[in-house]
């Protein structure tokens, strides 16, 4: 008669908890190394005071649009120049909507501003900024300027640190382009009665990027102490690609 070999309970138990995971890791070992884990900057949980967490869309729409600059670039003093923009088209929906630029140190060199329309010779807009130019975020405001955008135009706008005006191949250039669009019938019934606080959200979701930086830089200019709001901005513009301004959390 052959013999049969009983198995104490607490082996039993033991085997059949270690039988499980030695078939997770068989088929761990059995899945490809080679994968590509994409990450992407996830903003923080938002709160009453600086509004829902602020996640742009791109829009799917047209061509892409070029972004020039974001590096760092060398005239004795070294600093990095951005339009701070997406790298494809950006979308806006006013009229005279506000362009941010952003300059890492400050500067004596003259800087040149420019609003370039494809379908016209002359720039719509160009001005020259005597310096200092100080550090930070600066604004190019179309409503106080006299500019209008035409909608479906792409445009392309630039700033420009001139260190030779004789030798305009040195310019350090930061440019990126614009067009106006008109707001979705859903997207502004949405807007209707939104909280200051949440517009910047709401754009951002419905693709509109000029406006979505501009509700966040709006408020940082009323309250510039306010450093959930600069973390918010920092974290848009991370979003999209764009150098690192100093306003992440400290």
């Amino acid at each position: 008669m052959r013999s049969v070999m009983v198995i104490p309970s607490s082996i039993a138990a033991a085997i059949l908890i270690f039988l499980p995971t030695l078939s997770s890791s068989a088929a761990s070992a059995a899945e490809p190394t080679d994968k590509k884990v994409i990450t992407a900057p996830i903003p923080t949980q938002g709160d009453a005071k600086s509004g829902p967490p602020v996640v742009y869309k791109p829009p799917l729409r047209g061509a892409p649009g070029g972004r020039v600059g974001g590096g760092t670039r060398g005239t004795g003093n070294i600093f990095v120049l951005s339009a701070l923009a997406p790298d494809h088209m950006g979308i806006t929906a006013s009229e005279q909507p506000a362009l941010y630029w952003f300059i890492s140190a400050a500067t004596s060199l003259p800087v040149e501003l420019a609003i370039m329309d494809p379908q016209g010779v002359k720039p719509l807009f160009e001005r020259r900024l005597s310096g200092p130019i100080e550090r930070g975020v600066h604004r190019i405001d179309l409503a106080e300027l006299g500019v209008r955008l035409a909608p479906g135009v792409a445009y392309r706008w630039s700033v420009t640190v001139i260190p030779d005006a004789n030798r305009r191949s040195r310019d350090i250039l930061a440019a990126a382009t614009i067009e106006r669009a008109d707001v979705p019938a859903e997207i502004r019934s949405k807007l209707d009665g939104t909280r200051k606080e949440d517009l910047a959200a709401v754009y951002a979701e419905a693709g509109f990027w000029y406006e979505a930086l501009a509700s966040i830089s709006e408020r940082i200019e009323r309250t510039p102490g306010d450093e959930a709001l600069r973390q918010q901005r920092a974290q848009l513009l991370s979003q999209v690609g764009l150098p690192d301004i100093g306003e992440g959390t400290r």
